[in-house]
């Protein structure tokens, strides 16, 4: 096991997800390649708010169970997460997040690239349509970064990240979310030395990292 890398008990309630999404999928292969450097384009920007637009009305029903939430309370009793800071979700998608959090931290802004995922949110935190490689925040605004499912810009979300900061990754359906890096890859893509903690809850897993000092 890495060093930089503990990894706690299953929550009582994890299960393995069904196959979905394996290490071949054309999604993996762009999550990981833009993670490690690969250049964001605006025709990338372009074409996964075109995506998710359309997948909007879908999603506002069919992704909000239980059992996905699950990684993102787990990571909130047992990741040391600042719970009463500020808080931003990086692709919030129709709100499963905000259902989660609204109601224990401090502040909450979710931010997406799509506008049609943004309307069909829960009206519970302010949300702002933003491309998650340039953020309209400025550095050290946040205590804690959430994101699931989400394409991760190591760079963007260690400007805006608080010194003393979390970042909480979630994939909920594990090593079968179609946009996933495992823990260990997170850590090594964001820029310096960071040290973190993971676990299993439901159907997927979540990772909290800290920087190394």
């Amino acid at each position: 096991m890495d060093v930089h890398l503990i990894e706690l008990a299953d929550h009582p309630d994890a299960v393995d997800a069904e196959p979905f999404a394996g290490p071949d999928h054309p999604i993996r292969r762009i999550t990981r390649a833009k993670a490690f450097g690969e250049p964001w384009t605006e025709a990338d920007s372009a074409r996964v708010q075109e995506v998710f637009d359309g997948l909007a009305p879908e999603w506002s029903g069919n992704h909000v169970e239980p059992v996905k939430a699950a990684p993102i309370s787990d990571a909130l009793d047992r990741g040391r997460v600042p719970i009463d800071g500020a808080w931003l979700e990086v692709g919030s998608g129709t709100g499963a997040g905000a259902r989660v959090l609204t109601p224990v931290v401090g502040s909450l802004i979710c931010s997406d690239l799509s506008a049609e995922m943004l309307r069909h949110a829960p009206d519970l935190a302010p949300r702002v349509r933003a491309d998650a490689s340039k953020l309209p925040f400025p550095d050290a605004s946040f205590d804690a970064i959430l994101l699931v499912n989400m394409l991760l810009f190591p760079v963007e979300i260690d400007r805006i990240l608080r010194d003393e900061g979390v970042v909480v990754w979630v994939n909920t359906l594990g090593d079968q979310t179609p946009i996933h890096l495992p823990p260990s890859d997170v850590i090594d893509a964001l820029p310096g030395a960071w040290t973190g903690t993971t676990a299993r809850a439901g159907t997927g897993f979540w990772l909290t990292a800290r920087r190394s000092f």
